[in-house]
């Protein structure tokens, strides 16, 4: 059965809560409704990775509820609607509005609905999650589409990788599950984000190795975030063996020191086997196939 969508509804408006059930087919989408602000920031932080797009009605508390859930780095596509019941915003409310999230990071996972084309809607949740597939983790370009600045990179690409396998399973969509943008790239980097990006994969690297041989129930899910962010950021393979090489000498050292057996490193080549064979089959998988 194809993946359905995972979509929060947040409409104290009735009729536009009802029109926007209408316009969602029960078979493609998982709608939960949520009565009021707290839950839903709640169920947001809580099932974000889980939520695959949040509609929203635009009121007068819109701007606080979109900063809470940046902070609560609740990265999802967003769509912004009007109540069908209210007047259209004024003009003056509106660019207020889109000034304010200019300066925000949400701007980039934030698309707009007027209330006069919700028959429109479903074509608008796969343009926002289109549009949120080619989200950037810095704003290195300013020609490029809209950037997320997040510390956080794991919490991005995870959700890209796993929206865009949905698409692929509800749309057939070829090759959409490895859209990756290329701005993210490690070649594109800048030096300072290059160093923070290898800090990040040998502190994540580190992680994994402690946890390797324990009964970590987590294991295998911080082997994909690792192997996801290595692969959106087209890390080659070298360099997690280079980041393997220089654990094991920091371990090796504080060994000696220890007056310890060094002979225990060795089993940790299967950590490296295991993250690399990973790694491999998504750049494996990722090569186009002949029509």
């Amino acid at each position: 059965m194809p993946s359905q969508f995972l979509v929060g509804i947040f409409a104290p408006a009735p009729e536009l809560a009802e029109t926007l059930r209408q316009n969602l087919s029960q078979d493609s989408y998982v709608l939960k409704q949520v009565p009021d602000e707290a839950t839903l920031l709640s169920w947001a932080t809580t099932h974000h990775h889980q939520i695959d797009c949040l509609i929203l009605q635009r009121s007068v508390n819109i701007e606080q509820l979109l900063e809470q859930l940046e902070a609560q780095k609740a990265l999802l596509p967003i769509i912004l609607i009007d109540d069908p019941a209210s007047p259209a915003p004024a003009a003056e409310n509106t660019a207020a509005l889109d000034e304010q999230l200019v300066s925000s990071s949400l701007q980039a996972v934030v698309t707009y609905l007027h209330q006069e084309n919700l028959s429109d809607l479903e074509d608008c949740i796969h343009q926002a999650i289109d549009r949120f597939l080619t989200l950037s983790i810095g704003d290195r370009d300013t020609n490029s589409p809209p950037a997320v600045a997040d510390s956080s990179l794991s919490v991005l690409t995870t959700k890209q990788q796993m929206l865009a396998k949905k698409l692929k399973e509800r749309l057939g969509y070829l090759g959409v599950y490895y859209k990756r943008n290329a701005q993210n790239f490690f070649r594109n980097m800048t030096r300072a984000e290059r160093q923070e990006l290898l800090e990040k994969l040998s502190n994540d690297y580190r992680r994994i190795i402690l946890s390797y041989f324990s009964k970590d129930a987590t294991l295998n899910q911080k082997i994909d975030d690792y192997v996801n962010v290595a692969f959106f950021a087209d890390i080659p393979v070298s360099q997690i063996v280079e980041i393997h090489m220089d654990l094991m000498d920091e371990f090796s050292k504080q060994l000696q020191i220890e007056g310890r057996s060094e002979e225990i490193l060795l089993d940790y080549r299967l950590t490296l086997i295991d993250v690399i064979a990973h790694l491999c089959e998504m750049y494996r998988r990722s090569i186009p196939r002949e029509l």
